[in-house]
């Protein structure tokens, strides 16, 4: 079955969150991602990247309303498409940790925004109602 034009527009969004807060942490610092990097820097950048993944996938679920676990998959796929793109168009130039970081953990970090969006008013819920009871 063929996506909505709501969920395709939620994958997009979700990916650009990502995406552009990845193109922004890079211009900001000066580094290339394609770079070596300092350790500090690099695990830095990847919980940064995680982060925003979860993030992104958070504002697809919302936004898909109807398929969020469809949005967040288009947002995973996405996101380790590009890193695997990266990889294999550019083989031996420069160093790989981002590619790497962003295909082992900053997709399946997508799916944390899933969790969030599907969780989230549950646990604020049963917070209340422990501090009323």
């Amino acid at each position: 079955m063929m996506p909505s034009l709501r969920t395709l527009a939620a994958i997009v969004g979700g990916y650009l969150v990502f995406a552009l807060s990845a193109v922004a942490l890079f211009h900001l610092t000066g580094r290339d991602p394609h770079a070596p990097q300092p350790l500090w820097f690099e695990l830095f950048a990847t919980v940064y990247g995680m982060c925003f993944a979860a993030l992104g996938g958070f504002i697809a679920a919302r936004a898909a309303r109807d398929r969020p676990l469809r949005a967040v998959s288009g947002v995973a796929i996405l996101l380790a498409l590009g890193a695997l793109v990266s990889l294999i168009a550019n083989p031996g130039a420069g160093a790989t940790w981002s590619q790497w970081a962003a295909l082992i953990l900053m997709a399946p970090s997508v799916y944390l925004g899933l969790a969030l969006h599907r969780y989230g008013g549950k646990f604020r819920h049963s917070n209340r109602s422990i501090a009323a009871g």
